[in-house]
């Protein structure tokens, strides 16, 4: 069973990121089944733990954002790692394609709706990030769908400068706002992939999961790796990292993310609020006693 450290996952500016090197499997840091179902068990609860203490405290909020290829388990991970938190301070927003009102809005317009209150996590399964992955790689998309004036797109290696510029700012006035962030780069490997998109085809349960559109995806691969290696190393930093996680083991990944935001949480200065004044809780617990007298 291998140790795990979230140092070896975390890309934070410091030095260059090269995607080609990134693990998409690694040694298992369970020993079996029940050994894995355990550690979800009590990885789900101090979580619970740490977020009620968040919630409690009211000072930070933690918005933590997954970006992944299709059948990389995005879906999943958020399932099984929030499966005992307390919903009351957890929020998740998915987001698709752009509407036509979304689209009509600046690009960081849909998701700076939703970002995180104080006391909350928030969880962005997709995010501003699609406007410098899948944009990217389908520049059509910025030129005919997103309605910029056209002076705007005549250079795209500009456009996609401010736009990684914008997210920086972005993450900066957060963590300066007290909303810490961290990204997952869920990696999986093509070959993985593959076997998980036949599957929802095979597999009658599955199929609603299925779209045309990510064969067409997978068939720009490379396209993506690039987009994806520009975009970590031009939004990663100290204070909002991104951590790049093998995903071709479903739960060696999900045991990792949950190991990552507890450590995230734990680095928040929290405690439950003390009160002011003891002996007046102390009259309260008598007076609720001789209520019951």
């Amino acid at each position: 069973m291998q140790e795990f450290n979230p140092a070896d996952y975390r890309v934070d500016g410091s030095k260059k990121f090269d995607i080609k090197k990134a693990k998409t499997r690694f040694k298992d840091i369970y020993d079996s089944k029940e050994e894995y179902e355990l550690m979800q068990q009590e990885q789900a609860k101090e979580l619970d733990e740490l977020q009620s203490m968040m919630y409690a405290h009211n000072r930070y909020g933690l918005l933590v954002i997954f970006q992944a290829m299709d059948a990389a388990g995005k879906d999943g991970t958020i399932k099984h790692v929030l499966s005992g938190v307390n919903p009351v301070g957890i929020k998740i927003h998915s987001f698709k394609r752009p509407t036509e009102t979304e689209l009509s809005h600046d690009f960081l317009w849909r998701t700076n709706q939703v970002l995180p209150q104080r006391g909350t996590i928030t969880i962005f399964n997709r995010s501003y990030y699609e406007e410098v992955l899948i944009v990217k790689v389908e520049p059509d998309i910025l030129t005919k769908s997103q309605k910029l004036p056209l002076e705007l797109t005549e250079d795209l290696d500009k456009v996609w400068k401010h736009r990684y510029s914008d997210i920086r700012h972005l993450e900066k006035y957060l963590y300066r706002n007290g909303i810490r962030v961290i990204k997952f780069f869920l990696n999986v490997s093509k070959e993985e992939q593959a076997e998980r998109l036949i599957e929802r085809i095979e597999d009658p349960s599955k199929n609603w999961k299925f779209d045309e559109q990510d064969v067409e995806v997978r068939a720009k691969w490379d396209e993506y790796m690039d987009a994806y290696n520009d975009c970590i190393n031009e939004t990663a930093s100290e204070k909002a990292p991104w951590y790049v996680v093998p995903a071709d083991d479903k739960k060696n990944m999900r045991l990792c993310v949950s190991k990552i935001i507890a450590a995230e949480l734990k680095d928040m200065k929290m405690a439950y609020p003390s009160p002011e004044n003891g002996q007046v809780l102390d009259h309260f617990i008598d007076v609720i006693k001789k209520q019951n007298g």
